[in-house]
């Protein structure tokens, strides 16, 4: 007989507490919310656990409860420099186990032994065998990296990663002495007359060395550039992506591949050609065309591809796919099922599975194609490198600011390739809040934590290896997903969802490691329904957090005072998921929940409250002699950016499209094909295409700038 659907049983909650899965949770109005036994049975059936009826809860639990004593050694240990930690050996009772440490070959390898410590344990019959339990305890001078412990005994053998993290990740010295500032911009959105009708990564090199020279910027953030689908149509969002670890060659500059300009005059011809039809122009204003962008990106692309490479260029070329390893082979795989199989839904059942012969005979059959696309991850690597150093070229003390996705595409690479470490039947999202009222399905498959540590974290870290390679910092998106996710069984409404949460400590602890190996600064968005002591464990971990401030308000309601924000933040007027300021101050949100049908509230009410807001947020710049009674709405906009910048707050971002005036939103939480979400060409205040040539001649954009430098 099945649990009450309404109510969960003892037993029921017990199997979700051991699998991580919160039951209770506290709603964006401070109202305490408890998941029904239908919503927490579908959660624990996408976590791989049956609950489907009290017999078989009874089983789960015994199963989860033996699981820790049928492992000689855990999958995976991350601990902290400096600290003391212990390990739990598991071998049959009363026999005896050595253990020792293998040093990570990057900090000059070696062994180094461990001593056991005397912490009796009973031991525990699993299976028809008494196990024991030995602990062992860690030195605590530990190098940081990724070492291996072996345990070795007459009846159990077993090695694990062993991963020390850094206790703090300590800010560049540059930023220890002064507060940086810096742009934040959706690349696809910023054009050139050269770019062909998105954005790119060419682009990305002249903004940020421009920025920097002439602005006295020192950062840049721009949106996720993780790889869509290699066929068309892209899928629009940047934050739904196929894969996290690798790039979208839609950013490739086709010219500024070497090999382009050695191509004869007929093959030169056809990349010129499939270039006309897409080229930005100064009256574009319309919804950006990526399909169309795609198309000719990749004929041109193709042709560049099959000119001859020099010997050096081959090596290059070479030398990164045996870097990258198996995991860009196997995307390169994947891009090129994609194209055979375009237009096929489903795919063919073997198809599906990475390991079939299928998949083998494919690797062969298309391997001119496979070779293509770890081709296009070679070039725009290079073309990353190149905007990263352009930008610190240019004066910029970060440079390039990466942005981190939540998670990817239901059909996407990923989820083809890396199994069950990625959840089926359940979709990360968020409860109900105050900016979307009915709740948010990101349609996105969450890391399973238990399988994501059976693989010791390396998908996780190898995405970050690649997303940090060409990084003066990255922003991660909706950082609470390291520590919880909200997930939504499949067929549940956004509000029928649970919280399951992660290992935080090992999660944030790798992150910081490979930040502080690529040198990069961290920061985390850390907005929305956020645990207090969520926020001061990511400062204490030298994790910026993040200030958005139309969100940050005191315990009355009002505008929260500057110098009351943290300072270990990146502090910022706006943020992509609301229109920018120009159109805030004239309500656009407002206005385009009530087009779409978004309101759970009546419209007036919804109106009232942004008038308000904004109300109050004058007042607040009045009190402090920012505006006067009348001001232009680019007084208000700098005036904001001022009140911003009295804050401690070490970094501050200032939007693109407040700089030039745009008012259009980006996008529109909780919507797909209702608004044209991650379309919409950089404009300014009258409607008109701003173009990477027209950038920094801006008056508006050079005014603002000028309040940032007399303030920084």
């Amino acid at each position: 007989m099945a649990d009450d659907p309404g109510t969960a049983s003892d037993a029921l909650l017990r199997l979700a507490g051991a699998y991580g899965v919160v039951p209770d949770h506290w709603d964006f109005h401070g109202q305490s919310r408890r998941a029904s036994a239908a919503t927490l049975q579908g959660v624990l059936a996408a976590l791989g656990v049956d609950a489907s009826s009290p017999e078989r809860v009874d089983l789960a639990i015994a199963h989860v409860e033996d699981m820790p004593w049928r492992r000689v050694l855990p999958p995976v240990l991350v601990v902290r420099e400096g600290r003391q930690a212990h390990v739990a050996v598991h071998v049959t009772h009363e026999d005896p186990v050595e253990v020792w440490i293998e040093l990570d070959p990057e900090v000059g390898g070696g062994r180094r032994e461990v001593a056991q410590a005397d912490v009796p344990v009973e031991p525990r019959m699993v299976d028809g065998r008494l196990v024991g339990r030995a602990t062992f305890t860690l030195p605590t001078d530990l190098p940081l990296g990724w070492h291996e412990v072996v345990a070795e005994g007459p009846s159990a053998s077993a090695h694990s990663p062993l991963v020390v993290t850094p206790s703090h990740l300590e800010l560049p010295a540059a930023l220890r002495e002064r507060r940086a500032w810096g742009l934040m911009a959706q690349l696809y959105s910023v054009r050139s007359r050269a770019s062909w009708g998105v954005g790119d990564l060419a682009d990305l090199a002249e903004i940020g060395w421009l920025a920097g020279r002439e602005l006295d910027a020192d950062f840049l953030l721009i949106n996720p550039l993780h790889a869509a689908e290699p066929t068309v149509p892209l899928t629009p969002s940047p934050y739904l992506p196929t894969t996290r670890r690798f790039v979208n060659p839609l950013y490739i500059r086709v010219e500024d591949v070497r090999e382009a300009g050695y191509l004869s005059s007929a093959d030169r011809t056809l990349v010129e050609w499939a270039s006309e039809p897409v080229l930005a122009t100064d009256d574009d204003a319309g919804p950006i065309d990526r399909d169309a962008a795609w198309t000719a990106k990749r004929a041109a692309l193709e042709v560049v591809f099959a000119a001859p490479r020099s010997a050096a260029r081959q090596a290059a070329f070479d030398a990164f796919v045996e870097q990258e390893g198996t995991g860009l082979e196997t995307f390169a795989l994947w891009c090129a099922l994609a194209e055979k199989y375009d237009g096929v839904t489903p795919w063919p059942a073997e198809a599906l599975d990475p390991s079939s012969a299928l998949v083998a005979e494919l690797r062969a059959e298309l391997a001119e194609r496979v070779e293509f696309h770890l081709w296009l991850q070679w070039v725009a690597d290079e073309q990353l490198a190149a905007a990263q150093r352009a930008a610190l070229d240019g004066g910029m003390a970060l440079g390039v600011m990466h942005d981190l996705a939540v998670g990817v595409h239901p059909q996407g690479a990923d989820v083809w390739a890396l199994g069950d470490v990625l959840a089926r039947g359940a979709t990360v999202g968020a409860p109900p809040d105050m900016y979307n009222q009915q709740g948010q399905n990101w349609s996105q498959p969450p890391w399973r934590p238990d399988a994501l540590a059976r693989a010791a974290y390396k998908p996780y870290r190898d995405m970050l290896r690649t997303v940090l390679r060409h990084a003066g910092a990255i922003r991660i998106d909706h950082v609470i997903g390291l520590f919880r996710l909200w997930w939504i069984p499949e067929g549940a409404d956004s509000a029928d969802g649970a919280y399951v949460r992660y290992d935080h400590e090992a999660l944030v602890g790798i992150l910081a490691l490979e930040a502080h190996r690529a040198g990069a600064v961290v920061i985390g968005e850390d907005l929305g329904v956020v645990e207090p002591w969520v926020r001061d464990y990511l400062s204490e971990r030298g994790i910026l957090g993040t200030s958005v401030l139309w969100f940050e308000r005191d315990m009355h309601g009002a505008p929260l005072a500057p110098e009351h924000y943290r300072p270990l933040v990146l502090a910022t007027v706006t943020t992509h998921d609301l229109p920018p300021t120009a159109g805030y101050l004239a309500g656009e949100h407002v206005a385009i929940r009530e087009r779409l049908g978004l309101l759970t509230d009546p419209v007036a009410v919804v109106r009232a409250a942004a008038l308000a807001e904004k109300d109050q947020m004058l007042g607040a710049l009045r009190d402090r002699g920012l505006v006067g009674d009348d001001p232009s709405e680019r007084e208000i906009v700098e005036a904001l950016h001022r009140y911003v910048l009295a804050t401690p707050s070490v970094l501050v971002g200032v939007s693109l499209a407040d700089a030039v005036g745009e008012r259009r939103a980006q996008n529109q939480p909780g919507t797909d094909q209702e608004y044209p979400n991650w379309k919409v060409p950089l404009a300014d205040s009258s409607g008109r295409v701003v173009l990477v040539e027209d950038l920094f001649t801006n008056q508006r954009l050079r005014s603002l700038a000028a309040v940032l430098n007399r303030g920084a």
